[in-house]
């Protein structure tokens, strides 16, 4: 069952298409990622799916409401964490929560919360003497108070050290586990590949990908590198042997790097530098990673349009 669906998005400023024809669907219970650079147009599709900003053209639903004409009944089934958000200057966590707590008529406790978000003992803190990450989970803390079905994140581990991100990263996956679904922005590769069982990725206004992790690599198209040193002349060796299967060879002093499309090379290799006697060292397989991905993804839709002709 999709929860939110996204139908040829289009969102302009004057002259500029921020959201340009972009269309997707998220499922019940998993977590989807929006990936892009900076100004590629995922807060905008946030703002948009959300309610917050009018588009111009297209389809959005959520939980089978519309964004702006149900938004009432919608903000009472979705949590929100926008990318910028300022509280009142000394307003303590429990004030904060207590506030949020009123606004919906079946609130989850927001003690229980703080407790499962390690932030109990912070409940008679000021809000501005918290850490980084702390102001992110209590982000997460007042987006979860109205038990909500959908939990929309706007770039929610930005400018958090890595042990922060981690724990962030955990209490993401405890919503899933919990049943609720995740829709999330994020410009972190090693975030989007740990969590979202399927990632868009936009650039410049288009949705240019989406697929699982393992979807966006394979449409990417990278070689797997096989490495290694050895002192012995390999090249016409390995070319020889191995020809059909590697896609090329690099020979540096005594560092051989291979590229292919296929692991079963390195089994291959193996068997033949032992069948030949070649002393090797080192020997390393470098499968290509999201971010692999996303910098050939991104990298292509510029230079298409740098080849675009009017």
């Amino acid at each position: 069952m999709n929860i939110i669906v996204v139908e040829n998005l289009v969102k302009k400023y004057k002259s500029l298409t921020a959201v340009n024809q972009i269309s997707f669907s998220v499922k019940a219970g998993s977590i989807f990622g929006l990936l892009g650079p900076n100004g590629a147009g995922k807060t905008t599709t946030v703002e948009c799916i959300i309610g917050l900003m009018k588009f111009d053209e297209g389809f959005v639903e959520i939980l089978s409401l519309n964004p702006i004409t149900d938004n009432k009944k919608l903000y009472k089934e979705i949590g929100v964490q926008l990318q910028e958000t300022s509280y009142q200057d000394k307003i303590k966590v429990k004030e904060l929560c207590e506030l949020f707590t009123i606004m919906y008529e079946k609130p989850l406790d927001y003690h229980r919360l703080l407790e499962q978000f390690g932030l109990i003992d912070k409940t008679n803190t000021n809000v501005n003497q918290l850490s980084g990450g702390e102001r992110q989970k209590i982000a997460i803390i007042l987006a979860l108070i109205a038990n909500p079905q959908v939990i929309i994140l706007d770039e929610l581990t930005t400018g958090l050290d890595p042990k922060s991100r981690r724990e962030m990263w955990e209490c993401i996956k405890n919503l899933k586990r919990e049943g609720r679904t995740v829709f999330m922005t994020t410009h972190y590769m090693e975030e989007a590949a740990y969590l979202c069982d399927q990632i868009g990725i936009m650039n410049k206004g288009k949705l240019i990908a989406i697929d699982s992790v393992e979807g966006i690599i394979d449409k990417a198209d990278i070689d797997i590198t096989i490495s290694f040193e050895t002192e012995d002349d390999v090249f016409h060796i390995i070319k020889d042997e191995l020809n059909k299967k590697i896609n090329k060879i690099e020979i540096n002093n005594t560092k051989v790097k291979i590229y292919t499309k296929s692991e079963d090379v390195l089994t291959d290799l193996i068997i033949l530098l032992r069948d030949k006697k070649i002393n090797y060292r080192k020997i390393d397989i470098k499968r290509p990673t999201l971010e692999d991905a996303y910098l050939k993804l991104v990298g292509k839709e510029k230079e298409t349009e740098g080849n675009a002709t009017v």
